[in-house]
């Protein structure tokens, strides 16, 4: 068996040298503090909310958390928005906005926000099958939220619609 000038080398293929090389981009613990500052920022950031007349000591909460993002909402009983907030308006980008510590972050935006308005007990509806869900909840129960109830309204399909007809060639 004779050997051949590329054979010499363990993985070289002769006419594709950088197939199967992947480079990963890090980011340095310098560019990660400053990233986490500006997230800490965005969240502790003067939360400017019309206070409503009458004083409202009841509200809903309602948790979007899809694939990619977690929204939140805060509603008065009669389900006008009183607030909202994502984890892209607080300042997470790309893949980092479906993240659980994204919507604990959320959350914490949130409870400051029915602390400004002085809402004391809150409903919690959670919708959607995103990584977020828990983690949002659990950060609103942490702030000192009076959490009254913890309702499911992801929308199921009762059997959906009619599927189409076998393809034939």
């Amino acid at each position: 068996m004779s050997k051949k000038p590329w054979d010499l080398e363990e993985n070289h293929q002769p006419h594709q040298p950088n197939m199967g090389k992947k480079r990963i981009i890090t980011k340095t613990e310098e560019e990660l503090l400053k990233e986490r500052e500006k997230v800490e920022a965005q969240v502790k950031k003067e939360i400017k909310i019309e206070v409503p007349q009458k004083r409202i000591k009841e509200g809903r909460i309602y948790i979007s958390s899809s694939y990619n993002n977690t929204l939140m909402s805060l509603t008065d009983l009669q389900g006008n928005v009183l607030y909202w907030t994502s984890a892209g308006n607080i300042g997470f980008k790309g893949t980092k906005k479906a993240t659980p510590f994204a919507a604990s972050k959320v959350a914490e935006a949130m409870a400051e926000a029915t602390k400004k308005l002085g809402i004391e007990k809150v409903h919690v509806l959670v919708r959607g099958i995103g990584s977020g869900r828990e983690s949002a909840f659990r950060s609103l129960a942490t702030r000192g939220l009076d959490i009254v109830s913890i309702k499911d309204i992801t929308p199921i399909p009762h059997n959906g619609c009619r599927p189409p007809k076998v393809r034939r060639v």
